[in-house]
């Protein structure tokens, strides 16, 4: 009996498996039959709602179907800059959209050229004379950049802002380092190359923080211009330098100085901001008090699609770090970028291609994997146009050189033209806990580099020469594609940090443009009308299944005003910003334990760039078989 009952058993569970297996397949099935559509009932006469709840990036990443399976908390998203670009230009000239809303109360920000980038579209948009009311409790430096071309920029009345500006604190370890007895053999090539500094140094060094504060302080003075121009009567020169009188000025009401200096239009909670909204494009008869006639964001974006007319233009895209093998959107893997780039080749009868690049790049050998499928493409006569996103430095720079001609814009971050490698060895570390090692060696590398150990000196004399030659290649790159004397690209490389303005008087750059100005660019050199070209995106498809399973566990966007989630107050802002520097602690750590042996890295471009979206949470193994079983 009690076999049978052991056998039924197993028969239940097997049926059981199969009903979920079946109510999952139907189910996603059902989400991508709805999720395939614009919701064409939802495009009304009313507001725009551009909801910034989260991040700016180039490409986001994939959804996680368990974020919202670790119990309450925030669960931020990643916003494609070409998307909220597009849905604002959209409006520019439909009638159905009588006003435009930037919810900016949970905007967590992005990269300066992607925060640029919108801005622009904001004040094209008000240049066509639609209303634009931007509204947050408390607006980050970036958010405000996005709020200062509006019509009408609101602030909650215990809110306000306060610019921090670029900079801060870095994190250096040696001195845990040599606490734990951890041996960091490092071997680079650049002066300004300071990737290295932290595992090397208990501070930054003078060539650094020259490097850093010209670079931080150029990104300052175009966000400072931006913000004058877009609102010409602010003083914000005056705010930036004196923060701590203009506050006490105002006895603490930072909100109250904001208005005084001409940073914000109005004062008003979410209620008051909505009944203004209403005032401008009504509201329905039975809605609540604060609500008004609203389009959602993502049915705006779904009723007005790229269009696909004309001559292809390929678009391949390098985002995040660049990794050896496979990875992700989000994340450039070698293998990954270089497959959808020769799959692309193949499958569609492309005019051109744009090497569309927002990495602070990784590994050298997987950007040097990638420059050769780009180099393919050129070999098959297509004419190659680089687009440099927020930041392409390093190994983002590495394969721009296979580009005909790269556009950048003035605060895209670029250049760090160098080379390293980090090994950490433990025999200090044993030592201390009185464990020791005892070897045989045949040859000079015989057990090398040996992490027990440590490495011997014919070890560190060859990695070092690896490290150097990869420089040299690097330049050498650098000055055939640029048409440059080695000696001239190794006096602008050594590791050192640009933006896109001094790039291009450098010789770095070729001209300024986004995305469009470069496959427009494209266009011409494929010999088509621009007006007949269109992009084609060289991407996976998104996983319905990953889809399917992240809208169970995520809170759907909210449709009413009043409804939708507030933003924190000015000093929980801050305080989430500086929370970002354990973030930061835990990827280093993180790159030194798995990064490749020899790296085209700029460290310094991270602490530019957005917070971290979405909940922390730590990996488990039921995320990593999720992830590995629904990719």
């Amino acid at each position: 009996m009690k076999l049978v009952k052991g056998a039924w058993k197993i028969l239940v569970a097997i049926k059981d498996g199969l009903v979920l297996i079946f109510m999952l397949l139907f189910f996603s099935t059902l989400f991508a039959l709805l999720s395939a559509r614009p919701n064409v009932a939802a495009i009304h006469d009313g507001a725009l709602v551009m909801a910034l709840d989260g991040a700016l990036v180039e490409q986001p990443e994939a959804p996680d179907p368990l974020a919202g399976l670790g119990g309450p908390g925030e669960i931020l998203k990643q916003h494609r800059v070409r998307d909220v670009v597009r849905a604002l230009d959209a409006a520019q000239d439909d009638g159905r959209v009588t006003a435009v809303v930037l919810d900016l109360d949970r905007f967590t920000g992005g990269y300066p050229a992607a925060v640029e980038e919108v801005s622009d579209a904001v004040a094209r948009l008000r240049a066509s004379g639609k209303p634009v009311l931007a509204y947050a409790t408390a607006y980050t430096d970036d958010a405000y950049l996005v709020a200062a071309s509006a019509s009408e920029v609101w602030v909650h009345p215990m809110g306000g802002t306060l610019f921090a500006g670029p900079g801060g604190s870095t994190l250096y370890y040696k001195g845990l380092l040599d606490w734990l007895g951890v041996n960091m053999h490092v071997y680079r090539v650049g002066t300004y190359k300071s990737a290295v500094e932290p595992y090397t140094r208990t501070e930054m060094s003078p060539a650094a923080r020259e490097a850093n504060e010209a670079l931080y302080g150029g990104i300052l003075a175009q966000w400072r211009d931006s913000v004058s121009r877009a609102r010409p009567k602010a003083r914000i020169a005056e705010f930036l330098a004196r923060p701590a009188e203009v506050v006490t000025g105002a006895q603490g009401d930072v909100s109250q100085a904001n208005l005084d200096y001409g940073l914000v239009d109005k004062t008003g909670d979410r209620l008051a901001f909505g009944r203004r909204v209403a005032e401008l494009v009504g509201a329905p008869s039975d809605a609540a008090a604060g609500n008004f006639h609203a389009i959602a964001m993502r049915d705006w974006l779904e009723a007005n699609p790229v269009d696909e007319a004309g001559d292809a233009i390929g678009i391949i895209t390098v985002a995040g770090e660049i990794i050896d093998g496979e990875a992700g959107p989000g994340t450039a893997g070698g293998d990954t970028v270089s497959r959808l780039l020769l799959k692309g080749l193949a499958e569609h009868r492309l005019r051109a291609l744009v090497v569309r690049i927002d990495s602070p790049g990784g590994s050298a050998l997987a950007s040097e994997q990638i420059r050769q499928a780009v180099l393919h493409a050129k070999a098959q006569g297509l004419p190659v146009v680089v687009s440099m996103g927020s930041v392409a430095a390093s190994g983002g720079y590495w394969i721009a050189t296979a580009g005909d001609v790269i556009f950048a814009e003035p605060n895209t971050i670029t250049g760090s033209i160098g080379i390293f490698g980090l090994l950490p060895t433990f025999e200090n570390t044993l030592e201390k806990i009185g464990v020791t090692t005892s070897s045989v060696r045949t040859t000079p590398l015989a057990g090398q580099p040996d992490l027990l150990a440590g490495t011997n000196e014919a070890t560190n004399t060859i990695l070092q020469s690896v490290i150097e030659n990869g420089y040299r290649r690097f330049i050498g790159l650098v000055a055939e594609a640029r048409n440059m004397p080695i000696e001239r690209v190794d006096a602008i490389a050594q590791g050192r940090v640009w933006l896109g303005g001094t790039a291009r008087q450098l010789g770095l750059v070729d001209r300024f443009g986004d995305l469009d100005a470069a496959i427009e660019e494209a266009a011409r050199r494929a010999e088509i009308e621009p007006e007949d070209a269109y992009p084609v995106y060289l991407e996976e498809p998104p996983s319905e299944w990953l889809q399917f399973l992240a809208s169970l566990t995520r809170e759907e966007d909210q449709d009413e005003w009043i409804d939708s989630p507030s933003g924190a107050d000015l000093a929980a802002r801050i305080a989430a910003d500086r929370r970002t520097v354990l973030t930061q602690a835990l990827a280093d750590a993180e790159r030194v334990g798995r990064g490749a042996a020899m790296q085209a890295r700029c460290i310094e471009c991270a602490a530019l760039g957005p917070m971290a979206s979405g909940r922390e949470t730590e990996p488990s193994l039921v995320r990593m078989l999720f992830s590995r079983l629904l990719r």
